[in-house]
């Protein structure tokens, strides 16, 4: 398999273990993210047009060596699955998508018309988070994630696309595993209020991935030299969730 991200940090952070994870469970997964922090749809959409050679391209959640635009990415390889996704801060907006997300898509169509688009469903903030775009959603993770939920829902069902639900898992965490509730004294799965966790937090997002794309449930007891009782939480969460 296959898959390319347009996208920013966040699905660098949820690229960095799926190759790996995915050959410790017997499964070949190549990965490309096309990376610029904080990088929105419209701007993606602006780069596209104008052909601008300013992504980092990250291969198999390793550092980029190279710069690339987005029209050569789509015909460096015969990707199996594209993603797309909104800027952190406007994810939950949903009239901040179009007309970017519709464009975006037909060029990916057109370039690799066998190709499955997916929409990743990306993550509120940590409740302290100082992020100014947290403001949006008047600093309430709750409100953040409901918003992200209804955007990328509507979205989706418009473009006829299926959604990589990563925001619903590290939800599903914080609120249900007393270990994650940060509130209480568990342990946050971000590492500056929105990004996650070099570890465990890029673990739950990878895990995500690889179930949502793969239909395969995580068979796993170890994996790098990761907290044993966190990583058993959150490989339970992700099989339980999807």
């Amino acid at each position: 398999m296959k898959i390319l991200s347009i996208g920013n940090s966040f699905s660098e952070d949820a690229h960095r273990w799926l190759n790996s994870l995915a050959a410790s469970q017997g499964v070949d997964i190549q990965t490309a993210n096309l990376y610029i922090g904080g990088c929105s749809l419209e701007t993606h959409w602006i780069n596209e047009k104008e052909n601008n050679a300013f992504y980092d391209y990250q291969v198999n959640g390793n550092d980029a060596e190279e710069k690339i635009s987005i029209n050569e990415a789509l015909h460096r390889d015969d990707w199996d699955i594209v993603t797309l996704q909104q800027v952190s801060d406007l994810s939950g907006i949903t009239e901040s998508y179009e007309p970017y997300i519709s464009e975006l898509l037909a060029k990916v169509k057109t370039a690799l018309p066998n190709a499955e688009v997916y929409l990743h469903r990306t993550w509120a903030y940590e409740i302290d988070a100082e992020h100014p775009g947290f403001a949006n959603y008047g600093c309430n993770q709750q409100e953040m994630y409901l918003k992200i939920q209804q955007a990328t829902k509507a979205v989706a069902q418009k473009l006829n696309v299926k959604i990589i639900p990563t925001g619903d898992v590290v939800q599903n965490l914080r609120e249900n595993e007393p270990e994650f509730d940060y509130r209480n004294g568990g342990v946050s799965l971000c590492r500056d209020g929105y990004h996650l966790t070099y570890d465990i937090g890029r673990f739950a997002a990878s895990a995500t991935w690889f179930v949502t794309l793969t239909g395969r449930k995580i068979n796993l007891t170890e994996f790098k030299n990761f907290d044993k009782k966190l990583l058993s939480k959150i490989i339970s969460t992700v099989n339980s969730t999807l």
